[in-house]
């Protein structure tokens, strides 16, 4: 089984590139990273067929709330400093670090709900995995545009 899931997951990811020129662009290219992402977690913690039917829903309700979270930080980040007063400043940086103790809250709220599906070491395994795959993830970006990673050039 490992084999098959690593095959798929090694499928996914060589054709994740290829679908990025599909209509449906944005919306394919997430669906595909998705599939390779619960392909991998899967392989990577050793979910039994039991374990994935109970672990799955309340992974995906924690990467919901997570990305949420996420969605609001960016958004404190897209504000340009220069153009806020004092007072906003504060607030957008008071913002900004309850959203993160709001993020540590729901990780640990979560840590606690997983050990209910999986053992322990596969809880350590899957935010080892987490890291892993968005880390992977990262480095085939940079490749495919040339090596450079995702940054701005400071040379304009």
């Amino acid at each position: 089984m490992k084999y098959m899931l690593r095959s798929l997951l090694l499928l996914l990811l060589a054709v994740a590139p290829a679908l990025s020129f599909a209509q449906a662009g944005r919306t394919e290219r997430l669906s595909q990273l998705e599939n390779a992402r619960i392909a991998y977690l899967t392989d990577k913690i050793s979910l039994t067929q039991d374990q994935a039917q109970k672990f799955w829903p309340v992974y995906n309700d924690f990467t919901t709330k997570r990305r949420d979270l996420n969605r609001r930080m960016r958004q404190l980040r897209l504000a340009n400093p220069e153009a806020l007063t004092d007072q906003q400043i504060r607030e957008n940086l008071t913002q900004s670090l309850d959203l993160r103790q709001q993020e540590v809250k729901l990780e640990k709220d979560y840590f606690e709900k997983f050990q209910k599906v999986l053992s322990i070491r596969q809880v350590g395994l899957l935010f080892a995995a987490e890291r892993d795959f968005t880390r992977e993830v990262i480095k085939r970006v940079a490749d495919r545009r040339g090596g450079r990673a995702p940054a701005t050039r400071d040379d304009d």
